[in-house]
C-alpha cells in the first residue's frame, strides 16, 4: 500500500508537470491549432488522470493512517500533508477541470483571437497559479514524508 501511495503521487506530480508543459507551449505558439490542443490535452487530463490519481492517493493515504501506528492526527507532519492533500484536491480536481474547461471551449471558438479576449487572459493567469501551486504542494507533500520533519503531538492529559 506505501508503494501506491508513492505511485499515485508520482502520478499527480507527473500530470501537474504535463500541465506545465503544455502551458509552456501554448503561451508560445503562434499556431491555433496547437493552442487548442493544448488546452484539449489539458482538459483531457484533468477529466480523467487528475481525478484517478487525487481519489487514489487519498484512498491509500487513509488506509496507511488508519491501518497502521501512523494514524490520521497524531504527527503534526501527517496533518500538514493533510492540509497539503485538501489544497490538491480543489486545485486538482475543481480548478483544473473548470480552467482548462474554459481555455479549450474559447480556443476552439476563437483561436488564437482567444489570446485578445480578457475572459481567456484571467483564466490562463488562474490556470498558471494554479498549476505553480499543485507543483508546490506535491513537492511538499514528498519532502514531509520524506523526512518527516514535526513530531508527534502532544498528548492532552486528562485532570
Amino acid at each position: 500500500m506505501r508503494n501506491d501511495t508513492a505511485n499515485n503521487w508520482k502520478r499527480s506530480l507527473g500530470v501537474t508537470v504535463g500541465f506545465l508543459v503544455l502551458s509552456i507551449i501554448a503561451a508560445t505558439t503562434g499556431d491555433g491549432n496547437v493552442l487548442k490542443a493544448c488546452y484539449t490535452s489539458m482538459h483531457m487530463l484533468a477529466k480523467t488522470s487528475v481525478r484517478a490519481s487525487t481519489i487514489g492517493t487519498v484512498v491509500t493515504g487513509i488506509l496507511l493512517s488508519v491501518l497502521t501506528n501512523w494514524g490520521l492526527f497524531r504527527f503534526r507532519w501527517i496533518i500538514v500533508k493533510e492540509l497539503l492533500t485538501i489544497l490538491s484536491i480543489g486545485l486538482g480536481v475543481v480548478g483544473m477541470y473548470f480552467w482548462t474547461l474554459k481555455a479549450a471551449s474559447l480556443t476552439s471558438t476563437e483561436g488564437l483571437n482567444a489570446l485578445q479576449n480578457p475572459t481567456f487572459t484571467v483564466n490562463n493567469f488562474q490556470l498558471w497559479i494554479g498549476i505553480i501551486l499543485q507543483i508546490i504542494s506535491l513537492a511538499a507533500m514528498l519532502v514531509i514524508s520524506i523526512f518527516k520533519p514535526w513530531g508527534p503531538r502532544k498528548q492532552r492529559t486528562k485532570a
